[in-house]
């Protein structure tokens, strides 16, 4: 898959099939139209692309009340759309000038007279340019005028699903990982950095590695203790066990949210690696302990049932 950061670095895509949208998740519904764009692209000779944006628009648009986390970060996104295998994404900037354009500037400077595209896959709902005045009637209207054809994804296609990128996230909030799972089509995941933390789970016997996720929009679930798949970087896949939380304990709270995973069964160095963690199931909320020695029982009793659910033997 090929990646262009907007237009200045853009090569020539032989045929483009075209969609259009922010794609948080990439979601079941967004899988969908990413599969008929690829059975699009096939039938005529050409390329699937999708043109999505960065920042978010919300982000843009209502910078101090928008209040939006995401689901992927760009680098979650970019890798699930190459698994998806979609041929080309565009992410270009979103500017408050670029939201200004009509929706007829949008079809002729970008889509026609820079990609050069032929044909669009388009949600029956989906709505782009100023004053959200690019409907799919808009674009079957003007599809003549600009040589290019229009495919709609029909209603029952998409809503057979009933997803949306805004469940996807309340269940997140919620700690409902199960949910969100069957809305994503794989688990909710994080990728980042392995980075040093204060060492207290080592001197408990329950080592962390300490998650750097490298964005402040990534949303984060409920606090809590999480049974969690990690994906090392040589490929292997072990089972572990997730905090996400202050750490309210014996006097080590603190203001940000610390995302730490014990990985069962695991000994090496992970510091300065990459890992991606996969949260499958929630099990409890953090807790507050009075000594050391409550939460080491109780992380020994994390530990006992997340084994179990993994059907692992003590």
């Amino acid at each position: 898959m090929k990646v262009f950061k907007g237009f200045d670095s853009l090569e020539e895509i032989p045929n483009p099939v075209l969609t259009i949208g922010t794609f948080d998740g990439v979601h079941l519904g967004h899988q969908k139209i990413i599969e008929q764009l690829n059975e699009e692209a096939a039938r005529v000779g050409g390329e699937s692309v999708l043109f999505t944006f960065y920042p978010h628009p919300r982000m843009i648009l209502y910078p101090d009340s928008h209040g939006l986390k995401l689901i992927q970060t760009q680098v979650e996104k970019i890798d699930k759309l190459r698994r998806m295998g979609l041929q080309n994404v565009i992410i270009h900037p979103f500017s408050k000038e670029f939201s200004r354009l009509s929706a007829i500037e949008f079809v002729r400077d970008y889509l026609v007279n820079r990609l050069h595209v032929k044909k669009l896959v388009i949600g029956y709902d989906h709505q782009f340019g100023k004053n959200r005045e690019g409907t799919l009637q808009f674009l079957k209207d003007v599809s003549d005028t600009y040589d290019f054809q229009v495919t709609e994804i029909a209603a029952q296609e998409i809503d057979e699903v009933n997803i949306s990128s805004t469940k996807i996230r309340k269940a997140i909030e919620e700690g409902e990982m199960e949910l969100a799972s069957s809305y994503l089509g794989e688990p909710f995941e994080f990728f980042g950095k392995v980075v040093e933390g204060q060492a207290i789970g080592r001197d408990l016997g329950y080592p962390t590695a300490n998650i750097d996720i490298e964005s402040g929009i990534k949303l984060i679930p409920k606090s809590g203790v999480y049974a969690a798949n990690v994906l090392l970087p040589n490929g292997a896949v072990k089972e572990g066990m997730m905090n996400i939380g202050v750490r309210p304990s014996v006097g080590i709270a603190q203001n940000d949210t610390c995302i730490e995973v014990h990985i069962l069964d695991f000994e090496g160095n992970l510091y300065g690696e990459h890992v991606t963690v996969q949260l499958l199931r929630r099990f409890r909320s953090e807790m507050k302990f009075d000594s050391l020695f409550e939460l080491k029982e109780q992380i020994q009793q994390d530990e006992r049932d997340i084994r179990s659910y993994f059907s692992v033997k003590l």
